[in-house]
């Protein structure tokens, strides 16, 4: 790695961090260092073409203008804010300025190495993003700009500030893990592990092992003492992915901890307290599941304290053309491939397709065609996806996205007017007969929303 050049920039006349970064550095990197920079110093990284900037900022350095400034003379290159805390109104402030990730004591090889290097093969080589907006996370970025998006990248920074709770669902690969990750780094956790776990992955009769570990003799294999999940991500967030694939006793156990932050180990008769933030993820609607008996109400509540939903791809369609260049890039890049883009009939193959498998659906059908491409730019020939049957007029989709609506609305109010036309018809201002025109049209069972008659 030591073709890679990297740019250590120190705002700070304490020299203790910046030394011990440079340790670590100097082995791996073509490193410069430039203490206390006077005016000027921009034109010494513009000729030194650094990979990755390392800015080092002291608690007297207020505001995110040193990072601003660099951030001028070296717009695609990717800033590593490092700081003596990680006090979160501080860290969000550099981060909305541009940082792509940030550092805070103790600095060690173990961390600093792997995630620098991570950055590398990801936001340099993939020289994108204007439209990319990232969240803190060095690996995982959100992508897009449509109204759905935003707002639930605006919700990121206020819920990374607490500790409580957070739910997150939605469908299979809408990026569940994506925001987990988001939440986790822009938050005081940031320093500490995050933990995914896939709950639909573990066999049943192994969870409490996994989650809590086991003590020595606990159980016939049990030779040595192995600490659980839950306690590998203390001080930092367990990502308990498909939540509702927990069988009951392990939601039992489960929402002990959850509210009261201590564990027995299997064979343990000593309490076990750990201080870690829950976020969990489920692609089911919950609260169905609850009906049907798959999961705890108990254990439902305790979890959603924060609740976010993310929409599937196919509500967000705006989106697509950024996710797929984004992918573009990275995939060329990874693959050592010509790529300059996509093109337009391609484009808008990707936009006419319902994507039943979400963002993730798209990054593999991207990487597969990046992979299969001959030309400088991705083709239909590259795409594997049926093109006749999705491909629709604008007309067409917007038809279906009318009735879906008027379906859903009119089956809601009916449900609030206990099955009552008249007064379905006033809450809806439409005319009687029109809306009985829409009920027959959308094939609407009225008796099932009237209450049942007692005997």
């Amino acid at each position: 790695m030591t073709s890679q050049r990297a740019l250590l920039v120190e705002f700070s006349p304490e020299r203790k961090l910046g030394r011990a970064l440079q340790d670590i550095l100097d082995p791996h990197f073509n490193l410069s260092v430039v203490t206390e920079p006077a005016n000027g110093f921009h034109e010494e990284i513009k000729s030194f073409d650094p990979l990755v900037i390392f800015l080092i900022l002291s608690p007297r350095v207020e505001g995110a203008q040193p990072l601003q400034s660099i951030k001028e003379a070296a717009l695609r290159v990717p800033i590593i804010a490092v700081l003596e805390d990680s006090e979160p109104e501080r860290v969000f402030e550099l981060l909305k300025a541009g940082a792509a990730d940030f550092i805070i004591p103790p600095i060690n090889a173990s961390d600093v190495l792997p995630r620098t290097w991570k950055l590398l093969r990801t936001d340099h080589d993939n020289g994108k993003p204007a439209e990319t907006f990232g969240t803190g996370s060095l690996t995982h970025q959100l992508v897009g700009e449509s109204p759905d998006f935003m707002a639930l990248l605006q919700k990121v920074p206020p819920i990374s500030k607490c500790d409580a709770n957070v739910l997150i669902q939605g469908e299979t690969g809408t990026g569940k893990e994506v925001y987990a990750r988001a939440i986790h780094y822009n938050s005081a956790r940031a320093a500490k592990q995050f933990v995914p776990v896939n709950c639909g992955a573990i066999p049943a009769e192994l969870v409490e092992n996994e989650l809590f570990g086991h003590e020595r003799g606990a159980f016939t294999s049990a030779f040595a003492l192995q600490a659980g999940l839950i306690e590998e991500a203390n001080g930092g967030t367990l990502f308990l992915d498909e939540i509702d694939c927990l069988p009951p006793l392990a939601q039992v156990k489960v929402l002990r901890f959850l509210q009261e932050k201590e564990y027995k180990p299997l064979g343990s008769t000593r309490l076990r307290r750990v201080d870690v933030r829950i976020i969990a993820a489920s692609n089911l609607d919950l609260e169905k599941a609850i009906l049907n008996g798959k999961m705890r109400q108990d254990l439902f509540y305790r979890l959603n304290v924060i609740s976010l939903t993310l929409p599937p791809l196919r509500e967000r369609r705006e989106d697509i053309p950024l996710l797929a260049r984004y992918f573009v890039a990275r995939y060329a890049a990874e693959f050592n491939k010509e790529l300059t883009g996509i093109a337009p009939d391609a484009l808008r193959v990707l936009m006419a397709h319902s994507w039943p498998g979400n963002v993730r659906q798209l990054q593999h059908v991207i990487e597969r065609a990046t992979v299969m491409a001959a030309g400088s730019e991705l083709t239909t020939k590259d795409l594997d996806i049926p093109i006749s049957s999705d491909c629709e007029s604008l007309r067409e989709a917007k038809a279906k996205e009318i009735a879906k609506f008027e379906k859903n609305y009119i089956q809601g109010v009916l449900s609030v007017c206990n099955g009552n036309i008249t007064h379905a018809a006033e809450v809806a201002q439409k005319n009687r007969r029109a809306l009985w025109q829409l009920i027959q049209k959308h094939r609407i069972d009225v008796s099932r929303f009237k209450p049942s008659v007692q005997r």
